[in-house]
């Protein structure tokens, strides 16, 4: 029988509850893994090759808050490098793969709105493969067209500060989260 959603779900709560730190996260790094190869009817179904563009919530946790997430892409896309402020995210590749890099930020913090950074790592997820960012884990993303994945993160991180990096300009800035809502509430109004 196949691992199921709920059993992820109920497995990631108890590594949480027994280990909110890295050894928690790890633990649902295996989860996550065990998920994505015992289970290949969910993964075909959350993250089909015609599955619409978007973020899809396959889960909520509301008493540790993680969120278990199905993203689909149709275009391929990189981001800068970013942080998750506060969060953690596990990444589970579904189709095609995405190249990361963690970056090491090489300067002291001291100049406001600056910011050096180098490559500290670099990898592919291939299917099947899963990659961790702890709370504050700098890194980017590179992925090609019709790549899909699925992704556990410690909360909502639509409502987190991010700081999101300028390699050219060498800057750091602030995403805000409240920014980002007032934002969205302003252009509903």
């Amino acid at each position: 029988m196949a691992y199921t959603l709920e059993e992820f779900c109920r497995d990631c709560r108890e590594a949480i509850r027994k280990d909110p730190g890295n050894g928690g996260r790890d633990a649902v790094r295996l989860h996550l893994e065990r998920l994505l190869e015992e289970n290949k009817a969910l993964v075909e179904k959350e993250c089909a090759p015609d599955r619409p563009m978007g973020t899809y919530t396959l889960y909520h946790d509301p008493e540790f808050d993680f969120h278990v997430l199905a993203h689909c892409f149709t275009k391929g896309s990189k981001s800068p490098p970013h942080d998750h402020g506060s969060s953690w995210a596990v990444y589970g590749q579904a189709r095609h793969h995405t190249d990361m890099t963690v970056w090491r930020r090489t300067d002291d913090g001291t100049r406001n709105g600056h910011a050096d950074l180098e490559v500290a790592r670099q990898y592919r997820l291939n299917p099947g493969q899963v990659g961790v960012f702890q709370p504050g884990d700098i890194h980017s993303i590179d992925f090609p067209d019709g790549t899909r994945f699925i992704r556990v993160t410690g909360t909502d991180l639509n409502q987190v500060d991010q700081a999101i990096y300028n390699l050219k300009d060498r800057t750091v800035k602030i995403a805000s989260a409240a920014a980002a809502i007032d934002s969205e509430s302003r252009a509903r109004a």
